[in-house]
């Protein structure tokens, strides 16, 4: 049906509108790849040590998305990470997880 590619990230308390920001001002080259559907960057929820943030993006398959990671366009896209000036609002590395959607509804 669809694979669902997404990344935990542990923000800095009081970082939020700098990690929007990243996000917001990016180089996206997702829908230059065939099988791309849809992106979100989800909120989650907070607590002293850090605010919880996912990116979460679909594809038609696992297979259209690993051809994105091994893509010109992914390097690209990639290319500026962690590069930014000062500490990176980011504690730690993203936490990887994809999902073989098995069942669907919609309204």
């Amino acid at each position: 049906m669809s694979y669902i590619a997404m990344n935990r990230f542990k923000i800095r308390p009081g970082r939020e509108a700098d990690f929007e920001q990243i996000w917001k001002s990016r180089e996206s080259h997702l829908n230059e790849l065939n099988g791309f559907r849809e992106f979100r960057l989800l909120k989650g929820p907070q607590s002293a040590e850090f605010s919880l943030y996912s990116s979460h993006v679909v594809w038609d398959s696992q297979e259209d998305f690993d051809a994105w990671t091994k893509s010109e366009q992914f390097r690209a896209s990639h290319r500026n990470a962690g590069k930014r000036e000062g500490e990176s609002p980011i504690l730690g590395h993203p936490e990887f997880e994809g999902f073989d959607t098995v069942l669907l509804e919609s309204a």
